[in-house]
């Protein structure tokens, strides 16, 4: 028996998926704002865990901009990038770009930045703009 344990260990290290983050974020003029293409890597599992949407906030987390949905999971397709928009801000306007999970909420692991100046990893505090969670629009349901 005592072989089998270093190999468990072994294994058992391989066992933990990475945190949600956004890897990047790349944006088009688009008529009323920008078209936001957001790349996310995401520990999905199918319906039962996975990336429902991603959005757009300001810098404090009080205004949602833009949210764009995620009707299904991607267990096979990691990263995974998504275009939406128009996002109605200026190409100086700071903003979050954050993604959320279902079930467990926000990823704290963001990116923050503007049109002009470029997106930056952020890891967002605690509660950050979680009064935003429950605004339209929202996932109906996870197709696959």
């Amino acid at each position: 028996m005592r072989p089998l344990v270093p190999l468990l260990v072994l294994l058992g290290l391989g066992l933990a998926s990475p945190p949600p983050r956004v890897v990047s974020v790349r944006a088009q003029p688009a008529p009323g704002g920008y078209t936001l293409a957001v790349t996310l890597r995401t520990p999905d599992t199918g319906c039962a865990r996975y990336a429902n949407w991603w959005e757009v906030t300001d810098a404090e987390g009080k205004r949602l901009f833009y949210r764009r949905i995620l009707w299904h999971s991607h267990v096979r397709e990691q990263p995974f990038t998504r275009s939406g928009g128009p996002v109605p801000i200026g190409p100086e306007t700071v903003v979050v770009v954050r993604l959320h999970m279902h079930p467990e909420g926000y990823s704290p692991l963001a990116m923050k930045g503007s049109v002009q100046g470029g997106f930056m990893p952020l890891e967002l505090p605690k509660g950050f703009g979680a009064a935003l969670e429950q605004l339209p629009p929202q996932p109906e349901d996870c197709w696959f």
